[in-house]
């Protein structure tokens, strides 16, 4: 369903994230639209009803939401709503039209000229950095999606040349058409919360490559999955392999040809360099040949992604706050060779498996303060493992975690905010949890 084709109708909303209100901001081109907003626990206040630039929709709250949405033409839910709640189910099977902003302005846009980006790790990175390469390649483009824009929000606009849109599973899980080229980052366990399973998951993640209108898949070669994933389309690129773009400690190169030396890498560690990898892959799909490295001048890394916040004391503090798998911790102790590092971890409890954490801790040396709810889980791996008791330390808290590490640091230690765990037990979300670290660390 296209963006314009919601004129005249009855449509049901149900959420208040990011996109809604993108799609709040754009009713106004939707002639006589009429507007049911849904709330299944909480009845929306006047400031959210505004917010959704609705004051005076229609508000259905709890069982009768169900009954409100089913009389609509179309629902569109935020990404958070998952699409496996039995509510979304039941209106599925009575057959009313169930989607989102991203959707309908993809089905609006149309698949040319757009770069879906998704991964359960690097989406984001990879993401501003091909919008970054394109811009300064002279290519008029627009970031949007998770990051940048809300999709629809290019509304407002003269299309662009091209489109890098970050995508979750949230919103690939029920997308009607898919980007002409459609990058993977990365494939991990990740929210069964809102997916069920992991092989759900994985599978609404792996669909975008699928969809109609995708045209080249470009898949980090360092995943089976993903390359298997890739062969079923009809043209398939890899990165992070050697015959393409690919990366180790020395920098990047492009079939065995140097490239990029890893001190001209604006972002440290090789997995930063191989997501450098997916956006020249991926831009290179479409016809766009950034130079390195004049490219990259001006960079500026995204936050809590391996962000330095301080250095006093001889210490180096390090801001990874987005990471929220075990997965992506490991490759930020990857990031800091040769130095010793004292990892904080622990979070909110999503039944994760942090046995492979813990000996990597042990292999290195490297020091942890686990935090509540799940550091107790990371320091008995890591206790398993190896890691001396002195250096495994528990704490109640961030604010224990930070004096903890202080008090295990010497001169030349890195301190690692990298909780291998979501935030929501102690913190809205990791930025608010990045925001916090930093103050400590100052």
């Amino acid at each position: 369903m296209r963006f314009s084709q919601l004129k005249g109708r009855s449509i049901g909303v149900w959420g208040a994230g990011r996109e809604v209100r993108s799609l709040a901001d754009q009713l106004w081109r939707l002639a006589d639209a009429e507007i049911t907003v849904a709330a299944f626990d909480t009845a929306p206040d006047a400031e959210a009803l505004t917010s959704l630039g609705a004051p005076g929709a229609r508000v259905a709250v709890g069982p009768d939401a169900v009954e409100a949405l089913a009389g609509c033409d179309v629902v569109v839910r935020s990404p958070g709503v998952s699409i496996y709640r039995p509510e979304v189910q039941a209106l599925l099977a009575r057959g009313i039209p169930i989607t989102t902003a991203t959707s309908l302005w993809l089905a609006e846009h149309g698949s040319a000229g757009v770069v879906g980006i998704t991964g359960t790790k690097g989406k984001s990175t990879t993401a501003s950095l091909a919008f970054h390469l394109a811009r300064a390649g002279g290519v008029d483009a627009a970031l949007a999606g998770n990051i940048g824009s809300p999709a629809l929000d290019l509304l407002d606009r003269d299309p662009p040349e091209l489109v890098l849109l970050e995508l979750s599973s949230y919103q690939i899980a029920d997308l009607e058409i898919g980007p002409e080229v459609a990058l993977v980052t990365s494939i991990f366990p990740e929210h069964v919360d809102w997916h069920g399973t992991d092989a759900t998951y994985r599978a609404d993640k792996l669909r975008l490559l699928g969809l109609p209108g995708t045209r080249v898949a470009v898949v980090n070669g360092r995943f089976p999955e993903l390359v298997a994933a890739a062969e079923a389309v009809a043209s398939s690129v890899l990165f992070g392999v050697p015959d393409g773009w690919d990366a180790d400690s020395a920098g990047i190169a492009r079939s065995g040809a140097p490239m990029l030396a890893a001190e001209e890498i604006p972002l440290p560690g090789e997995h930063n360099a191989v997501n450098l990898c997916g956006a020249m892959a991926a831009l290179e799909a479409v016809g766009v040949k950034p130079q390195l490295p004049a490219a990259l001048e001006g960079f500026e890394p995204l936050p809590h992604r391996l962000e330095v916040v301080g250095e006093n004391g001889g210490l180096l503090w390090v801001d990874d706050s987005i990471s929220t798998t075990p997965e992506s911790t490991l490759v930020a102790l990857e990031s800091f060779p040769g130095r010793d590092v004292i990892l904080l971890a622990g979070g909110f409890d999503r039944g994760q498996d942090y046995t492979a954490l813990g000996s990597a801790l042990a292999t290195r040396g490297a020091a942890v303060v686990g935090m509540p709810t799940t550091g107790v889980e990371v320091l008995e791996a890591a206790r398993v493992a190896g890691v001396a008791d002195g250096r495994a330390v528990e704490a109640g808290d961030l604010e224990s975690a930070v004096a903890a590490a202080r008090a295990i640091a010497e001169p030349g230690s890195v301190v690692l905010l990298s909780p291998a765990a979501p935030s929501y037990d102690r913190f809205r979300n990791f930025e608010e949890r990045g925001e916090r670290f930093r103050q400590l660390a100052g």
